[in-house]
């Protein structure tokens, strides 16, 4: 059993220092244009009325995506099932099946490509959620008491699990639908998360356990019962990585609701070169973007830890309080910090220094303003330093851009602590309005 003392759970303020480490660089913009143009061509084949069916992928495609960064990844798992079960031979519109021409040939190969990248996807996917959530199960265990007690839960959870599987299992002999088992599955997850609160609380189907679990650690039973809270420091990692999981997330139905309407439509409007071209390539851009988040937020989670020292918990909740940001700026790339000021004489204020480290010994940093028309001007020249903390005056309203740069550094990335402040000017009182101001307390003295 893991020693837990002085420890505390992750927090929110613990994440967001974590994860200033840890930036994902933006999706292409391949991914908004590309989906843009599948969402063209698929409204280009609805004509009339849709059905029942079809208006309800139109729907789900057009809403926005789940919340949660785990939802997201389940329902990125189903459209891809969807689409490879469209891309099965035997689903095919029959006119593809039965015809043997030269461009349906051509089709038929880049169809075999297309299922190739997605079921290549598809595993990553898998994988990537089986080890995270065994990850968070064998870390839990590592703190639980090393006798019976851990293995009262180790049996509990593999009898659950069994039964979830088996609630799989008879759906699918049941005849269910793919959207069917993905409903059922997501229901699964949330019920594990209910399990983890109950562990944590001893409450429900552990109720029968709670005279065991005396000995396990409440840091752990703390951890447990707050780690998905709707406020809890999960949000955190929605907030940094939620953005470009959306856009993969609409893009994927995009491209299935592309190909389920041409599958219904197809020999009446088979797909031109253009739309199998845009088609190729957006899910060539899908795939390989997918799979970079999820290799990117496995090193994330690999070296997240789920416990700090109560020192270090109460150190950085004095600096959220103090508003410093704590931001690595990895080498060869530069930090941007824009501020819109819209009063001229307004101050920005200046406090950063490069956190300890043997590789942290400077940094260049520039202050430049760009007015309306895009002109650009500089207001502190570049120059290398370690620290740096003041003021200046805005001399006109437009954007102020605060640039730390380690592009000149090959290998080593750069942290920094930093605040900075954009306070607007004080308006003095003119000389009239004090002076009758000063009048009208003489006439209320007066009285």
């Amino acid at each position: 059993m893991a020693s837990t003392g002085g420890l505390v759970p992750i927090t929110r303020t613990f994440l967001a220092t974590y994860y200033d480490k840890y930036p994902f660089d933006p999706l292409p913009d391949d991914v908004s244009r590309l989906s843009s143009q599948i969402r063209s061509f698929g409204q280009d084949l609805i004509e009339g009325f849709p059905s029942q069916g079809e208006s309800l992928l139109i729907q789900e495609a057009d809403s926005k995506p789940p919340h949660k960064m785990d939802e997201n990844m389940w329902k990125n798992r189903e459209h891809i099932e969807e689409i490879l079960f469209l891309l099965e031979r035997p689903h095919w519109p029959p006119v593809l099946q039965q015809s043997s021409t030269s461009e349906v040939a051509e089709f038929s190969t880049v169809l075999g490509k297309l299922k190739d990248k997605l079921q290549t996807t598809l595993r990553i996917l898998e994988s990537f959620q089986s080890r995270n959530s065994e990850r968070i199960f064998n870390t839990v265990m590592t703190y639980m008491p090393q006798d019976f007690r851990g293995t009262l839960i180790r049996q509990q959870k593999e009898r659950s699990e069994r039964n979830k599987q088996a609630e799989v299992d008879a759906l699918i002999n049941s005849g269910g639908s793919i959207r069917d088992r993905y409903a059922l599955l997501w229901k699964q997850q949330m019920e594990r998360r209910r399990q983890l609160v109950q562990l944590g609380s001893a409450t429900g189907v552990y109720k029968t356990l709670v005279k065991y679990l005396v000995g396990v650690p409440q840091v752990l039973l703390d951890f447990i019962r707050q780690i998905n809270d709707d406020d809890g420091p999960m949000e955190e990692q929605r907030q940094r990585y939620g953005p470009p999981l959306y856009s993969l997330t609409r893009m994927v139905r995009f491209i299935r609701l592309f190909l389920s309407l041409e599958w219904r439509r197809f020999e009446a409007l088979k797909p031109n070169r253009l739309q199998i071209s845009v088609l190729e390539e957006a899910v060539d851009v899908y795939t390989s973007e997918l799979q970079r988040f999820i290799n990117f937020l496995s090193e994330v989670f690999a070296n997240s830890p789920f416990f700090i020292s109560a020192e270090d918990g109460s150190l950085l909740e004095m600096r959220k309080k103090d508003d410093y940001k704590e931001i690595t700026v990895p080498s060869g790339k530069s930090y941007e910090i824009s501020l819109t000021v819209e009063s001229i004489n307004s101050y920005i204020a200046l406090d950063f220094s490069l956190l300890q480290g043997k590789m942290n010994m400077d940094i260049g940093f520039s202050v430049e303003y760009t007015n309306n028309g895009g002109e650009k001007t500089q207001i502190l020249p570049y120059r290398l330093c370690e620290s740096d903390q003041g003021n200046f005056s805005t001399f006109k309203a437009g954007n102020y851009k605060l640039i730390w740069d380690n592009s000149y550094s090959t290998f080593f990335k750069k942290a920094i602590r930093c605040k900075v402040d954009c306070i607007p000017p004080v308006l003095e009182e003119s000389p009239v309005k004090e002076l009758n101001w000063k009048n009208d307390d003489e006439n209320d003295n007066g009285l």
